[in-house]
């Protein structure tokens, strides 16, 4: 029988996509030979802010900045644990101004930020689980940078090596379904890796490779709830059953940047009262 699954309010953060455009390419999802329809990927981020609304989460907007068209990528920004911001170092140059927008955000809402001295890219690659700190490498964020993290958040931090470049990120191969487990998949990752993996997570939910291309992984779950590109059907089939309850937003505009539902989504993990 399917556990019941019970869901816990969080706080999220979005960035409207007004400016979003790829004007760049930095991953290989990405060419500047393919149009953004801009008022469809509008109309695609409403939806999810809509859906999280719906399930009862808070959904906080940060001002996009005009020439930042990847600021809509709101993960990427930071990683916020028990109240602590640890802030962004990005790859590309062509990124770096988002660091300075949200930090101006984080500021005003009372936070203080620790900006990383290695390359870091928020909760693309520092993904909270519970008890510790998954850490992807391999492509943007640097070993330097999940040492820094271990340091300032004083949770043990586990290093996860990604292999192929689709898959550049760590939330792009992995999400976490609740404290005690996740969904990944395992041709993202190095051998080693892999038996990480296999070792903390015996019971995981694993996605074919399709269903990963599929943004399937880009997801964002509740603990029962789980917001996932409406093309991962398959992997929506496992979640079910295991009692996850699958809510398909489709953000493919989005994926013409590499990019899907979490990547859109950062999480403010409250301090703990």
């Amino acid at each position: 029988m399917p556990e019941n699954r019970v869901p816990r309010r969080r706080r999220f953060v979005v960035c409207e996509p007004r400016h979003f455009a790829v004007q760049y390419a930095i991953n290989p999802w990405m060419s500047t030979g393919r149009p953004v329809d801009v008022i469809r990927a509008l109309d695609q981020w409403q939806a999810l802010v809509d859906a999280y609304r719906a399930h009862g989460h808070t959904v906080d907007t940060v001002a996009p900045v005009p020439g930042l068209p990847d600021m809509v990528f709101a993960a990427n920004c930071a990683v916020v644990v028990e109240g602590r911001v640890f802030g962004s170092r990005f790859h590309a140059p062509e990124r770096r101004g988002e660091s300075v927008a949200y930090e101006a955000w984080f500021k005003t809402e009372g936070f203080e930020v620790q900006h990383p001295e290695a390359v870091c890219e928020g909760e693309g690659d520092l993904v909270p689980a519970g008890r510790w700190l998954l850490a992807g490498t391999g492509f943007r964020t640097t070993p330097e940078a999940h040492r820094e993290a271990q340091e300032f958040f004083g949770v043990p931090v586990i290093s996860l090596t990604l292999v192929d470049p689709y898959f550049y990120h760590l939330d792009t191969a992995l999400f976490v379904l609740d404290d005690e487990n996740v969904a990944y998949y395992p041709g993202a990752f190095s051998p080693g890796s892999r038996e990480v993996l296999e070792r903390l997570y015996p019971d995981a939910v694993i996605a074919t490779r399709e269903d990963a291309l599929a943004f399937g992984l880009n997801s964002v779950c509740d603990g029962r709830n789980v917001f996932i590109a409406p093309g991962a059907g398959e992997l929506a089939d496992r979640l079910s059953g295991r009692g996850y309850v699958p809510v398909p937003v489709d953000l493919s505009e989005f994926h013409k940047a590499g990019g899907g539902i979490k990547c859109c989504t950062q999480e403010i993990r409250e301090a703990r009262s």
